[in-house]
């Protein structure tokens, strides 16, 4: 098994390569996936960060209201780290049971946002990084996704900078232009992922 940590700022288009190297044969984990699920209704994890931050948090059937939580710690530091405290070790959790139902031969590529933030990079055997300029993915977020500037700024200084991102890169996939360029390059990295796995079996 050959584990892989994929990872990139918000708005760089991490997604579209995890949808990618599924295509191609990978084991996706998705950290934001499960960071969902261990904060459904009647989980130990939402009861944490209800007790944490109130009921304000909750919508009014009882599920995490996100977009109000993240109004919450993406401008405080330190509401931020609380809530990492919370749900980033049951995500860690899950994500190894998922990797233990994995085959021997599989490549694991665990798409994890805050991989170089949470001091994460030693756990894989390489670590991908997509890439795009701070212009590219404040634009991706206001007008795909529909966010104010306003909380796509915040959101994108809560993270590690490019720079600091980059330097933990093996592999670095440069997404600051259009899909056409984006699969290739993906591709190529597909194709060395399954070199290094084959060497290291």
């Amino acid at each position: 098994m050959l584990k892989v940590g994929l990872t990139g700022g918000i708005g760089a288009g991490k997604s579209e390569v995890s949808r990618l190297l599924v295509s191609y044969g990978a084991v996706l984990v998705d950290a934001d996936k499960i960071a969902r699920e261990v904060v459904e209704p009647g989980t130990p994890g939402l009861d944490a960060v209800v007790d944490a931050f109130g009921p304000g948090v909750l919508t009014a059937d009882g599920r995490l209201d996100r977009p109000k939580l993240g109004s919450l710690v993406f401008s405080d530091s330190d509401k931020l780290a609380t809530l990492n405290a919370i749900v980033h070790p049951l995500v860690r959790a899950r994500s190894a049971e998922l990797e233990e139902a994995a085959g021997e031969s599989d490549i694991v590529v665990h798409d994890v946002p805050l991989l170089v933030e949470s001091g994460l990079t030693g756990l894989y055997e390489v670590v991908v990084v997509v890439d795009a300029s701070s212009r590219t993915r404040l634009d991706r977020l206001v007008r795909v996704r529909g966010m104010a500037e306003s909380e796509a700024r915040s959101r994108m200084a809560a993270q590690a900078t490019r720079e600091r991102r980059n330097a933990a890169a093996d592999l670095v996939i440069d997404n600051d232009g259009p899909l056409e360029k984006l699969e290739p390059q993906v591709r190529d990295v597909w194709e060395r992922l399954v070199e290094r796995a084959a060497a290291h079996r």
